[in-house]
């Protein structure tokens, strides 16, 4: 890979400081720490005021300040279009908010939320960790997949001092493992799901990254032939890995929302959520839903700090 030559943008901003491990990305209105932590992606940790994470087969380091996320590699590259589309860093993201219904719900949403984006992740990568996540919550999730990552992916290069990284592994490689391996990774009933999965990717079943010329339904229909994969985890590979905004996966948080802000009187059917949620949020449904997602996740923590909290000032009183 021939490396860039080192220059300096005209203009108040410095696109690249060094085009071959470090960048700088203008953004406006990007909450890097909430999207990485939403729930969409597994592999980032914090480190001070970084954020860590494997994307492919590179190590990552990225820091967000008002208008610029900065990230470093340790291998050089010749571009950066990798990132941009992963991070979605050039979605203009008010227009997105303009299209959100018009309700108190969303706007409490938005204003507590404000900044939060979808990820565009690598299809095997996001199918193989939603099947994971199946009745897990976010940190079993990032365990599981960090021991699969650790048994079967493959060593990628990380700053001196760091332990061990590793990519997450291909299809290829899981469809040749032994379940009783992949239920060593903590996956229990997930495994043999997995392991089929990464059986059919394998041997070509379904093509899924063909999936992205599909429509939004014909794609669902296909992602739900695999073993596992039912109406959340292919809205959710359908949002975050082929950026189809029509779709709205619904979990047990979306579904709280659903109920406590929209239907706080009433009990409705999984099918009338399902019809409500299919017409309701209109083009960029998917964008509500992290929204909607994101807010009763960060209201719920908000919440019981303040029952902890009050509960030790009786406690002192």
């Amino acid at each position: 890979m021939v490396p860039h030559s080192q220059q300096t943008l005209p203009g108040p901003r410095v696109q690249s400081v060094d085009s071959n491990r470090n960048h700088s990305i203008p953004v406006r209105d990007y909450d890097l720490a909430g999207t990485l932590t939403s729930g969409q992606s597994f592999r980032w940790r914090q480190r001070g005021n970084d954020w860590e994470g494997i994307i492919g087969q590179r190590w990552v380091r990225l820091a967000a300040s008002n208008d610029t996320i900065s990230a470093s590699t340790v291998e050089e590259v010749a571009g950066w279009s990798w990132l941009t589309d992963y991070l979605q860093s050039e979605v203009d993201l008010g227009t997105i908010l303009l299209r959100f219904p018009d309700d108190e719900p969303m706007r409490l949403s938005v204003s507590a939320c404000r900044g939060l984006r979808l990820l565009r992740q690598d299809p095997w990568e996001c199918l193989a960790s939603f099947i994971l996540s199946s009745t897990k919550q976010i940190v079993q999730i990032e365990q599981i997949v960090h021991q699969l990552c650790l048994r079967f992916g493959e060593r990628v290069a990380v700053p001196a001092g760091r332990e061990a990284a590793f990519s997450f592994p291909t299809a290829d490689r899981l469809a040749r493992a032994r379940e009783s391996d992949l239920r060593a990774c903590k996956m229990g009933f997930r495994a043999p799901n997995l392991l089929a999965t990464a059986r059919m990717v394998a041997e070509g079943k379904i093509d899924l990254p063909g999936l992205k010329h599909r429509t939004a339904e014909e794609a669902r229909e296909q992602l739900m032939e695999f073993p596992g994969v039912g109406p959340k985890i292919a809205n959710c590979v359908l949002l975050f890995a082929f950026g189809f905004q029509e779709a709205f996966p619904v979990d047990v948080w979306v579904k709280k929302a659903l109920h406590q802000l929209y239907f706080p009187k009433r009990n409705p059917s999984p099918e009338r959520l399902a019809r409500f949620a299919a017409t309701y949020f209109g083009e960029y449904a998917g964008y509500a839903q992290q929204y909607l997602f994101h807010y009763m996740r960060m209201k719920d923590r908000t919440q019981v700090r303040r029952a902890k909290d009050f509960a030790k000032m009786d406690k002192n009183s």
